[in-house]
């Protein structure tokens, strides 16, 4: 399988159809009020398909959806003209001027392949936030990779793919290596075969705050995703506020 994301931006959305995007968005626009942002121009960083990204943008957000895949971004441009959507890897962001906030969701930052790709990636956030301007993120912890998905395999069937996702669980740097077996259903009712692979890792999570005060943050709070409230040793997801410094 070849790494990317062409094959799995076809059915990025049909594997992704428990995510809740609109408690989703709803829940980033509060993060960002309580940063002091109430609207303004908004960078989404790894912004897949987008389907999280038109609906800030539909909460009174002037967005601008950043991925690295072309081929995401064009199933992104088919959900709305009023984004204006970059072709950019994270750590190599630049937008051509300021944002109000930056926000990077849905573990897109475990998908950088080091701690010194995730500093670069929050230094080039950093530079598009003027003083005071919002970062908003959510990560993987090391337990969800080690314990939940591990080596473990999952088995996704849905109208017009059914699709394998097995995990490979790397403990030097708590990584998992992601392959996906993607079997296309055809108008004759054959499938075609295709497939992906990809790789995730998951820091210590007093690391992601040393990351980001090095690269000119203040840590204004760290939160379990799910709950909303303290970290705890069970916590699978962080969401992290940052303001620049």
């Amino acid at each position: 399988m070849q790494k990317g994301y062409g094959e799995f931006a076809e059915v990025y959305d049909l594997l992704t159809f428990n995510v809740p995007y609109d408690e989703l968005a709803d829940r980033y626009a509060e993060c960002l009020a309580e940063l002091g942002v109430r609207g303004g121009r908004l960078l989404d960083m790894g912004c897949g398909t987008g389907s999280l990204t038109v609906r800030l943008a539909g909460r009174g957000f002037d967005v601008i959806g950043q991925d690295a895949s072309p081929d995401m971004l064009t199933v992104a441009a088919g959900k709305s003209s009023a984004v204006m959507w970059i072709c950019q890897n994270m750590e190599e962001t630049d937008v051509g001027g300021t944002v109000d906030a930056v926000i990077s969701t849905l573990d897109s930052v475990n998908h950088l392949e080091s701690a010194e790709a995730m500093l670069e990636c929050f230094r080039r956030a950093s530079c598009c936030l003027e003083s005071g301007g919002a970062f908003v993120f959510d990560v993987n912890t090391v337990r969800k990779h080690r314990e939940v998905l591990g080596n473990n395999t999952f088995v996704y069937d849905v109208d017009g793919v059914y699709c394998v996702w097995s995990n490979s669980f790397d403990e030097s740097d708590c990584g998992v290596e992601i392959e996906l077996d993607l079997f296309f259903e055809n108008d004759d009712g054959t499938y075609s075969r295709g497939g992906e692979s990809f790789r995730e890792i998951a820091l210590p999570n007093e690391q992601y705050c040393q990351l980001l005060e090095e690269a000119g943050f203040e840590v204004v709070s760290v939160k379990d995703y799910d709950t909303y409230n303290n970290v705890t040793d069970s916590s699978e997801k962080l969401l992290l506020l940052a303001k620049k410094r």
